[in-house]
């Protein structure tokens, strides 16, 4: 292992670990958004926006990550739309995740008693009124557990924008070693890169969950 090689490097992957921690924390932010209101127009059967939400998920959970990025940043620009490769990459993750975030809720969101349905329609509330106060403070909670293996299913995707040349850790990993062949030296800056934005993600969304499952144990 030659560890000048991993000095001089540094300041590339610095740099790269900058690109895709701000690339994993826009995509997991909007990804989270997007399944909500996914979740939300199909749970409460929202004519036309249920149908759209259910089109988007089965497509986008049944198409590779890969060939959605390359429709987006190759195929687009044919049809007038053109985006530089951080934002491409960024909508096609918020997508790919929102679909599955929306899963998630919907799983949390499922877990809320009929009843408690049933007697806010009784009393009169309004579809927003019956997200705000009954679907959401119980389905979020029920949901962080899958929300949680969702954001880092999330991040460690972010390493499939080196095929639309996004300068993030495994496309800066994938040059240095094709020019300069030092292998071992730069997958170990890899791994040790993904290391510190995952295990400290995992860490702090187990201790979440930990405590969102103790809130819910005190309530009921």
């Amino acid at each position: 292992m030659d560890w000048s090689v991993i000095a001089a490097s540094l300041p590339k992957f610095v740099h790269a670990f900058g690109v895709t921690l701000w690339l994993s924390a826009v995509s997991v932010i909007l990804a989270t958004l997007l399944g909500l209101v996914l979740a939300v127009c199909r749970d409460y059967k929202i004519p036309v926006l249920s149908q759209i939400s259910i089109a988007v998920e089965e497509l986008f959970r049944n198409t590779p990550l890969l060939i959605q990025l390359f429709f987006m940043y190759y195929g687009f620009p044919s049809i007038g739309i053109k985006m530089n490769a951080e934002a491409c990459a960024i909508i096609g993750m918020a997508i790919l995740g929102g679909a599955y975030m929306s899963g998630a809720f919907q799983g949390g969101f499922g877990g809320i008693p009929t009843v408690q349905i049933e007697s806010a329609r009784a009393l009169g509330l309004s579809i927003p009124q019956m997200i705000r106060y009954v679907t959401l403070p119980q389905g979020l909670t029920r949901s962080v557990p899958a929300i949680a293996a969702n954001a880092i299913f999330i991040v460690k995707e972010t390493s499939i924008f080196t095929v639309i040349a996004v300068p993030e850790l495994t496309n800066t990993a994938r040059d240095l070693i094709g020019l300069y062949y030092h292998t071992n030296e730069y997958l170990l800056e890899l791994v040790i890169a993904y290391a510190i934005i995952l295990i400290p993600l995992s860490v702090v969304l187990t201790l979440l969950e930990r405590r969102v499952r103790r809130g819910s144990f005190r309530t009921a």
